[in-house]
């Protein structure tokens, strides 16, 4: 069985942990509409994707 031959500082324990953070979800604003949206996803009320109409529009 492992046992760890010293114990972690708590200065590398926070080292390790310092990559655990949820990182907050990215919103980019649309260059025709200008409501956010997220990168690389087709615009849903829109149905643009890349200068492209990809799905047709959703009727309010």
């Amino acid at each position: 069985m492992a046992v760890p031959k010293r114990k972690t500082t708590p200065s590398k324990r926070g080292m390790r942990r310092a990559h655990d953070k949820l990182a907050a979800p990215t919103y980019i604003e649309d260059q025709d509409s200008g409501e956010l949206r997220r990168p690389h996803h087709i615009d849903l009320k829109t149905g643009m994707y890349r200068g492209k109409q990809v799905l047709t529009p959703k009727a309010d």
